[in-house]
């Protein structure tokens, strides 16, 4: 037999996922902030590269990733602190996602369009 993955194994490979990617992004944020001590050139040259228009897409992943990592961080509260929801986890994770997609809808849209 094969285990098929359900919402709680879905939610905990993107619930690690996201953690990594915000962390990756922390990584390199403090690293191009630390690139002013070598001097304004340097720090001004690789704050260009993030007017690219693929940084566009890459923000709304990054937005993506920590809100998707806070509503399920928030769904992990209320199964660890309530035990009695932990019968409706599933229910639980799909509220998530549906939080998830409807604030995500309006702020893609306000972000790739500037």
């Amino acid at each position: 037999m094969i285990y098929k993955g359900k919402e709680g194994q879905w939610s905990w490979i993107f619930h690690r996922i996201t953690g990594i990617g915000v962390l990756l992004f922390l990584a390199i944020h403090i690293i191009d902030t630390m690139l002013i001590g070598w001097g304004p050139e340097i720090y001004n040259k690789v704050i260009a590269i993030y007017r690219n228009p693929i940084f566009k897409i890459g923000e709304v992943g990054l937005f993506a990733a920590v809100l998707y990592h806070a509503l399920n961080g928030i769904r992990i509260i209320l199964i660890d602190f309530i035990p009695e929801t932990t019968k409706y986890h599933r229910q639980i994770f799909y509220v998530e996602m549906l939080l998830f997609f409807l604030a995500m809808i309006p702020v893609s849209f306000l972000m790739l369009s500037h």
